[in-house]
């Protein structure tokens, strides 16, 4: 069981870590669509504070003896699942900025082809 002050500072934390990223997505400094990652990351942290028990018991689902395992389990499954999130969008960004360069520089070479047809 969780002792009441601890509770009461992770409840807090929760809410500081929504503050943080409402913020964030106000200052224009996160995308909506990359902030709902965080935002359910943070919901699932909230309800675990508030109702520890549900982590017992899904810790018991899988067998695993500690609770304390279990949680670390659980930390290290959402940040793989947000790292290769993250990793998707990297990529897929990376493509898109590969395809603008090469339809920039074509673009690039358009233009200087005719500007020598007007200079001729």
């Amino acid at each position: 069981m969780i002792p009441a002050t601890l509770r009461v500072t992770l409840i807090v934390a929760v809410v500081c870590y929504f503050a943080i990223i409402l913020y964030f997505l106000k200052k224009k400094a996160l995308n909506l669509k990359y902030t709902l990652l965080w935002l359910v990351a943070g919901l699932i942290m909230g309800i675990l504070v508030i109702v520890p028990e549900l982590l017992t018991r899904i810790i018991h689902i899988f067998g695993i003896q500690d609770n304390m395992n279990g949680l670390f389990i659980i930390a290290i499954g959402f940040i793989i699942m947000i790292l290769l999130s993250l990793t998707s969008i990297a990529s897929r960004q990376n493509r898109k900025i590969r395809t603008l360069t090469q339809e920039v520089a074509i673009l690039d070479k358009r233009v200087r082809e005719l500007e020598k047809k007007d200079i001729e």
